[in-house]
């Protein structure tokens, strides 16, 4: 008798009501979530494997046949000086653009923020070049760095300064390109710190006020710099994911010259994949390159997250 009621507590623990309709949200839950799952499956963890595996191969479009190579693409890498000029032109790329464009983006918010008129328009302006096609803008560009009739030159030649061949000499070109960056970049970080600055209590700037902080730099450091913790975390990790991620203008406006000056990690693949069609080689870039970009993104969250004050 005792093991018949056990039983039937059991069942009915089983089958209660709450379990069924727990059951039921994880089917739902599923179902929903299953188209995401494919296209992940599909497009990110099934190329991120082929990539993987034609690493370790020395597959060649055209080519019926491959053979594994094991780690000897990656042994090849270490003595290409290609791919070091690459690496080393996309690191100061993104160490010029990244900082400076969320600088500028900060400061730009922190101006539109404290304006009473004109929010709308200015935040417009600036967004503009984050909605133009970038391929047409490097004309535009092209244009503006022009060593004979290009503006810049010439207000440079106004004071009396020489300008240089901006897209034309290895000294300059990079640079050039970088400044391309932070104008394509600011108005996305400006976009982020504004929505991060309408997120602040206003509260906190009155109570700032009250225990002594009159001046804007004493309301800034004391509030608005530690409230936006989170949102320049996230800045920081979408600037150097970007940064890091030049192609356009580099394929548009020099294709890597002159002597490789302006040749980028992402440039070098393309070449090595779609150009010379050595797709295992190509491949084995692109696993280093992923890994250089998960290791500062994870250093980047071990070293800042610990400083973020979350609201």
């Amino acid at each position: 008798m005792a093991s018949l009621a056990f039983d039937g507590i059991k069942a009915a623990t089983v089958h209660s009501p709450a379990k069924v309709a727990r059951r039921r949200e994880v089917r739902i839950a599923l179902l929903l979530s299953a188209p995401a799952l494919v296209l992940m499956l599909l497009f990110i963890i099934l190329p991120t494997i082929a990539v993987i595996f034609l690493g370790f191969t020395d597959f060649e479009l055209g080519y019926g046949s491959f053979r594994f190579v094991g780690f000897e693409n990656y042994a090849d890498l270490i003595g290409d000086r290609t791919f070091r000029k690459s690496l080393w032109n996309t690191i100061v790329y993104a160490a010029i653009v990244a900082p400076t464009s969320m600088a500028l983006g900060l400061g730009i918010a922190l101006l539109i923020e404290a304006e009473g008129w004109g929010k709308g328009f200015f935040r417009t302006a600036y967004f503009l070049p984050v909605a133009s096609l970038l391929v047409a803008m490097a004309t535009v560009w092209q244009y503006l760095f022009h060593p004979t009739i290009g503006p810049i030159n010439a207000l440079l030649g106004l004071v009396g300064v020489a300008g240089p061949n901006w897209l034309g000499a290895s000294s300059t070109v990079l640079t050039s390109l970088a400044i391309i960056g932070i104008w394509q970049s600011t108005g996305f970080n400006m976009v982020l710190f504004l929505a991060g600055l309408s997120a602040i209590p206003r509260e906190l700037y009155q109570a700032a006020e009250i225990d002594g902080a009159r001046s804007a730099f004493s309301r800034f450091g004391l509030v608005t710099w530690p409230m936006l913790g989170p949102t320049t975390l996230f800045v920081t990790t979408i600037s150097i994911i970007n940064a890091v991620k030049v192609f356009e203008t580099v394929k548009t406006l020099t294709e890597g010259g002159p002597n490789k000056a302006s040749e980028v990690l992402l440039f070098t693949i393309y070449q090595e994949g779609f150009v010379y069609l050595r797709v295992g080689y190509a491949s084995a870039m692109t696993v280093i390159f992923l890994a250089i970009l998960v290791s500062l993104m994870f250093l980047q969250y071990r070293v800042m997250d610990r400083k973020v004050h979350y609201a």
